[in-house]
């Protein structure tokens, strides 16, 4: 009896992601700019982040965003009321992830000359965006009150492969039957490296912290960069 082979599909789909993903970190390495891969479940608050750390930052650290959702371009809109550089919307139509291609497609419309940061808001959900390379430097995780304290042990491959959590939406601690020590915890015995903030977009608790966090991550490139 013979035997057929079938070449795994998704080995070569993700081979050709990290193809691209490779691409798009020479640019912005050779560019001097850090990259940042956000992940959460729908709902976690990423958006309401981003907006209000673009309001904090002003122009003092140039963040170029690239959102990806399902459908609709909301989440882009309600950014792109608080900057005036381009904000980049891509609906996946059903995808569930952001994929390192569409990233470097979106790298041909930012002026990275003129950008110190670029921020990469995944698709709402913690299975597939954390599998795959966006050329990124780091993934961050944003967490929230509203959710399960176990969120890491349920999703822990999302933060194993980050380098940072959120806690979001601290504001309603009171209010809710949220334990954050133990979803902390959780956390760090998922992975003990990461960076741990705590956040409030509605009343801006800890953004100081989490937006010191960004300008030193541009510090530290500009510093360690060749003249």
């Amino acid at each position: 009896m013979s035997v057929r082979t079938i070449v795994n599909v998704r080995e070569r789909v993700m081979a050709r992601n990290d193809d691209f993903a490779g691409t798009v970190r020479g640019r912005l390495t050779a560019a001097r700019i850090p990259s940042l891969n956000l992940l959460s479940s729908p709902g976690a608050g990423k958006t309401a982040l981003l907006e209000a750390t673009l309001q904090r930052v002003g122009d003092t650290v140039r963040i170029a965003i690239l959102t990806g959702d399902v459908q609709t371009q909301n989440d882009a809109d309600r950014l792109a009321k608080h900057t005036d550089r381009l904000v980049q919307a891509v609906v996946t139509g059903g995808a569930c992830h952001l994929d390192a291609s569409q990233v470097l497609d979106g790298l041909e419309a930012v002026p990275l000359d003129d950008t110190d940061l670029l921020i990469v808001e995944n698709v709402g959900n913690l299975v597939c965006p954390s599998h795959w390379d966006l050329g990124e430097d780091a993934k961050v995780v944003v967490m929230s009150t509203t959710e399960g304290e176990d969120k890491p042990l349920k999703y822990p491959a999302a933060f194993q492969r980050a380098s940072v959590v959120v806690l979001n939406k601290v504001d309603l601690l009171p209010y809710v039957p949220y334990d954050a020590e133990l979803a902390i915890h959780n956390a760090l015995s998922v992975n003990p490296a990461l960076q741990v903030f705590r956040t409030s977009a509605r009343t801006g608790e800890g953004l100081d912290d989490w937006c010191a966090f960004l300008a030193s991550l541009v510090a530290a490139v500009r510093a360690s960069a060749p003249v």
